[in-house]
């Protein structure tokens, strides 16, 4: 079953050529490919179109996508189009805090990735602190809550995060993530971090320039509202929410982030967008 699609919107649907799709709940889930997903690939291809995946897992590196997609769907791709949380985070510190201190909560993997890109990066509380940046951490420990608390409730710094996803989908449901754990820290300093990943229209914006196509062209495609939905509307481009993942087709009913589009599958998107 579709909803949100009337004639005039399927016309427009059909002169999409730039996708930029969320992975985990919307295309797959941990290593299984969603039925639909590599045929509407294939069709993007066909059409001259361009795929990319912006997605607010920021304990990848485009690399790391490049040879999951390769070992687990069987598709290929090449790393520039993997826009995720963790790139845009580090072209922001870069741009911003080259040379300056920086205080992260995150995997080791990814403290390791900020230093490989030429950030100075602390996990402690110690002095010349120049802001705070947590990310989605499966090491998470009370020892990291404590060092980051201190930070924040000792010093006046900004607090940036990757992304505010309060829960990550696995095959057997969900696990806290990055915007999870910012609550708790919230909660405990009364500090609210600013988000780099999506919502923040930056993402569409890297895409576009990228690819070279045009907003009207550009589709995001995604299964949360208060993210992937959320980002395609702050880029000014049309969006599409599918039922695979977090959201359900009751959540349309009272959200500020109305999609142009929804369907119940990647699948369900493949054949509208083939239709002629």
């Amino acid at each position: 079953m579709t909803t949100n699609v009337n004639s005039g919107k399927m016309r427009n649907l059909l002169k999409k050529k730039l996708f930029l799709f969320d992975i985990d709940g919307t295309i797959a889930v941990g290593d299984t490919l969603y039925a639909g997903s590599r045929e509407l690939l294939d069709h993007i291809a066909a059409i001259g179109g361009k795929a990319y995946y912006i997605t607010n897992n920021s304990t990848r590196s485009g690399a790391d996508y490049v040879k999951k997609f390769r070992d687990a769907f069987g598709l290929e791709t090449t790393e520039d189009q993997f826009v995720t949380s963790g790139y845009m985070t580090i072209r922001f510190l870069k741009e911003n805090y080259t040379g300056k201190k920086i205080f992260v909560l995150g995997t080791a993997s990814f403290v390791e990735e900020l230093r490989r890109n030429g950030l100075c990066v602390t996990e402690i509380c110690e002095k010349g602190i120049a802001c705070v940046l947590v990310a989605y951490d499966s090491e998470l420990n009370y020892k990291k809550l404590i060092q980051i608390s201190h930070v924040l409730l000792t010093m006046d710094v900004p607090f940036y995060a990757t992304n505010p996803d309060l829960r990550c989908p696995t095959d057997f449901g969900f696990i806290p993530d990055c915007g999870a754990i910012c609550d708790m820290v919230t909660a405990t300093t009364d500090k609210v971090p600013i988000y780099l990943g999506k919502p923040n229209k930056e993402m569409v914006i890297r895409c576009l320039e990228l690819s070279k196509f045009t907003p009207e062209e550009t589709l995001v495609v995604g299964d949360r509202l208060y993210t992937d939905i959320a980002c395609g509307i702050n880029g000014g481009v049309d969006t599409c929410v599918v039922f695979t993942g977090e959201a359900k087709p009751s959540d349309l009913v009272n959200t500020s982030y109305q999609p142009t589009y929804a369907f119940t599958s990647i699948a369900e998107l493949y054949r509208a967008c083939c239709a002629r």
